[in-house]
């Protein structure tokens, strides 16, 4: 797999996600923000973590409409793979490749810390790696992770099978006092109808290597290296 990542002005889990991606095996090549093509041969985007043009407006606005944008567009429209992780995510939304939009904690405080989340389905191409309804331990540090959307896309989300993560406790269990965001049903991930867009919060990236905490987060790059591919 050919992995592009993508560097924004304040962007800076750039070198996280791609330490992560050749762990798995992927070929990783970086991105300006200002290009207007990506590399021949990309598999998947990736939209790392940061603070992309500093979240002025809102978190993820400027960045959505970068350059680049037209191009991650265009590849997904293909059925090919983006990922937006944490500011990625709220990049993604702006952009227009996955509906609703992240808001300021429910609090109204940065969260930084490990978190449970509960995998909805093992059938995508990006959580392959685990089973349904397993519990996996990650890291979250955000600020507008409150994800919210209008009760019409809400029901077609969980309707139609979209929800790809949720907070919970390390029993599995979705309950207020497990989301750190206050997000509609625990919602800590969503797909796009083709599941070729996956957008989440939390940090996979960060929980790869027994030396840091954990290897739960290696379980999606290693699914992404397992998946099929689109051309």
């Amino acid at each position: 797999m050919k992995a592009a990542v993508i560097t924004f002005p304040g962007t800076n889990r750039d070198g996280d996600v791609a330490k992560a991606l050749k762990q798995a095996g992927a070929n990783v090549v970086h991105v300006w923000h200002a290009d207007t093509a990506l590399p021949a041969g990309t598999d998947l985007v990736v939209l790392p973590g940061g603070f992309a043009y500093g979240d002025y407006m809102r978190t993820g606005a400027i960045a959505g409409r970068a350059s680049i944008m037209d191009a991650t567009r265009a590849h997904a429209a293909r059925g090919g793979f983006v990922l937006g992780i944490c500011n990625g995510f709220q990049i993604a939304c702006e952009a227009g490749l996955l509906p609703g939009i992240l808001m300021r904690n429910a609090d109204l405080k940065f969260v930084c810390r490990r978190q449970h989340l509960t995998v909805e389905r093992a059938d995508t191409p990006y959580a392959s790696a685990y089973a349904k309804g397993q519990v996996i331990d990650v890291c979250i540090a955000h600020g507008e992770g409150n994800y919210i959307a209008d009760p019409e896309t809400l029901a077609r989300l969980e309707g139609e099978g979209l929800v790809a993560f949720r907070y919970a406790d390390a029993q599995g269990q979705v309950t207020a006092e497990a989301n750190p965001n206050g997000s509609l049903n625990g919602i800590a991930g969503i797909y796009s109808p083709g599941f070729n867009v996956l957008g989440l919060m939390p940090h996979p990236e960060n929980l790869i290597d027994s030396l840091t905490g954990g290897t739960d987060g290696r379980g999606l790059f290693d699914s992404l290296m397992g998946g099929k591919i689109a051309a």
